[in-house]
């Protein structure tokens, strides 16, 4: 069975964009970028709220014919162009190509969707990730922690009153001091 894995980059205090909804504290070389093409190119879907699509969407399609990207990056608007993707969006009308649009997140689709063959499913989008968590339907976490401090923004993980069970699966320090730290869903939480 196909999984959820929700990626995120965060600061070391938690915030996954700024107050004003900047990210430009993210620290994205050359060697998290290859690690995010590996990684991005066995997805079978990527599964993004409106805001993260239409960011994504205004330059990764046409990137690698923008002289000034990097051969890495080049290489990802690939990625982006040929994985389907499924926009989670209310207001939305159009999407672009390989793009399908859905108004509300069906937990039995979402199960339906996992048990077809193909990559596992990359979920994207603060709001999104919060309604699939809320929803119990994320089974990996892989958080990409930076060595910044921004001090106050916007949390990655919502206010809950229930608890979640992980098992730290991996470890990796990248060259530029990002760190990930990949979690999996263990069977049972442990008890208070």
């Amino acid at each position: 069975m196909r999984k959820i894995v929700l990626m995120a980059s965060v600061s070391l205090d938690g915030f996954m964009e700024g107050p004003d909804r900047e990210i430009d504290w993210h620290l994205v070389d050359d060697e998290l970028h290859r690690h995010f093409n590996e990684l991005l190119r066995g997805m079978g879907a990527f599964l993004e709220g409106r805001v993260t699509y239409q960011l994504m969407e205004d330059f990764w399609p046409a990137a690698d014919f923008d002289p000034s990207v990097t051969e890495t990056e080049a290489e990802f608007a690939g990625i982006w162009r040929e994985t389907p993707k499924i926009v989670y969006s209310r207001t939305l009308e159009n999407a672009g190509r390989n793009a399908t649009i859905r108004r509300e997140v069906d937990a039995e689709e979402i199960r339906a969707l996992k048990a077809q063959p193909g990559g596992d499913l990359c979920l994207g989008g603060a709001d999104l990730a919060a309604t699939f968590m809320r929803l119990d339907l994320v089974d990996e976490y892989r958080v990409y922690v930076h060595p910044v401090l921004i001090g106050r923004g916007r949390p990655l993980f919502p206010a809950s009153a229930g608890r979640t069970g992980l098992r730290l699966a991996e470890t990796r320090e990248f060259g530029n001091g990002v760190v990930l730290l990949r979690h999996e869903r263990r069977a049972v939480a442990p008890a208070e």
